[in-house]
């Protein structure tokens, strides 16, 4: 494994980097903290980039914590775009998964310049009202203290149907080791709610590729590709009875994503 680099972009978002070669800005999906990931998480997401390390140099990007109440999609994007201007100083290779592919796109739409290709993985232009629900409930219990039914709650919707009776116990018993202090969460969750980027797609200029799952608790089929279609150099694969982690955390979509931006 190369070597990882622990740090923080000019405009406030913590980031590992490893590998060497074109700059990869990675955006991570919904974290209970906005910090670099530690333990096991650190683990799996260097394991999930080592094979993206090879031909790029991969920033592995957060968002900024001690976001203030109110704070939209676009000044989360805006976080991005002043760390590819000002700390990598040319357009990028971005990929975004679930809410992070939610504020890669927003970028994209609001500095296309900044963007040489784009891939996302488990994410829309919106939420589906099923997905709207559940992040909704999410951010009602987690305001309310109940950290283990939020988690359970966001773990089933994650998984397929069939394997919910399993993941939402699973998630009940990891709730207890989350942080107290949610906030910035429950501020990301609110932009994402607010976000429907699809009246804008045609302004996205980088070849695209999204990726999805018919499984997912958060989006639709209909959702990926509508995304893609409105996107110009947009494309769409979308795996039958695949959910949302199963797309997100998945080799097979890896292996797609890695080739689409090599092809860059």
């Amino acid at each position: 494994m190369p070597d990882v680099i622990e740090g923080t972009f000019s405009s406030g978002v913590p980031y590992l980097r490893t590998g060497q070669g074109p700059a990869l800005l990675v955006a991570a999906g919904l974290t209970t903290k906005h910090a670099n990931p530690t333990g096991a998480a650190r683990r799996f997401s260097l394991a999930w980039a080592a094979p993206y390390a090879e031909h790029f140099t991969v920033y592995l990007a957060n968002r900024r914590p001690g976001l203030t109440e109110g704070t939209s999609m676009h000044e989360l994007a805006d976080d991005y775009a002043t760390a590819i201007e000002v700390d990598l100083g040319e357009p990028v290779l971005l990929h975004g998964t679930s809410t992070g592919g939610s504020v890669a796109l927003q970028l994209a739409v609001d500095r296309p310049g900044l963007v040489r290709r784009l891939v996302l993985v488990a994410a829309a232009c919106r939420l589906s009202p099923g997905g709207r629900q559940v992040m909704a409930e999410v951010a009602r219990l987690t305001a309310a203290g109940d950290t283990r039914a939020a988690t359970a709650a966001m773990m089933a919707a994650g998984t397929p149907p069939r394997l919910r009776p399993l993941t939402r116990p699973a998630g009940w018993v990891m709730g207890q080791f989350t942080p107290s202090d949610q906030s910035d969460m429950l501020v990301t969750i609110a932009a994402e709610d607010e976000l429907d980027a699809e009246p804008h797609l045609d302004r996205v200029t980088a070849p695209t590729l999204v990726l999805g799952g018919t499984a997912d608790g958060f989006y639709s089929r209909d959702l990926f590709e509508r995304t893609a279609a409105g996107i110009p150099q947009g494309k769409a694969v979308v795996w039958e009875g695949r959910s949302h982690v199963g797309v997100a955390g998945g080799k097979v979509a890896a292996a797609v994503g890695l080739g689409y931006l090599l092809a860059d």
